[in-house]
């Protein structure tokens, strides 16, 4: 007993399971479609938070010690050092210095400079090195 053809949307009429129906490739595009959805906001959120993240100088365990021009940590008092910022510098204006040349506002270009270089020795485990990764990975 033989059953006879079976229906088809018309676009994959002969060609077994070569061939996705047209039902498949709607449902497979409106999946695609709600991905970009979804994905957008996220993607915006983690930019966000990127640019808010911060990075204290120096780190906690080093508090008091001046950062010297080539961005290593120094006793207070070293010629030609910077004291600390006084304050978590903030990655919106950190990527802005290392990305686009600016100087870390409030602070002067030499000072910027050593910091910014700090910034760069930045290594595993270190306050602030989950901050600067992420800056590094977001695009100008």
């Amino acid at each position: 007993m033989s059953e006879g053809p079976k229906e088809t949307d018309g676009d994959d009429a002969g060609q077994g399971m070569a061939k996705p129906g047209r039902r498949q490739v709607l449902a497979l595009g409106a999946a695609a479609a709600s991905t970009v959805v979804t994905v957008r906001p996220a993607l915006a959120q983690t930019q966000a938070s990127i640019m808010a993240c911060e990075i204290p100088i120096p780190d906690p365990g080093r508090m008091g010690n001046y950062i010297a021009a080539d961005g290593s940590v120094v006793p207070p008092g070293t010629p030609g050092a910077f004291p600390p910022p006084g304050r978590n510098l903030v990655g919106e204006e950190v990527r802005g210095a290392l990305q686009a040349g600016r100087t870390i506002p409030g602070y002067g270009y030499e000072q910027s400079q050593a910091y910014t270089n700090y910034i760069r020795r930045l290594q595993t485990g270190m306050s602030g090195f989950t901050c600067y990764a992420s800056i590094q990975m977001t695009r100008s």
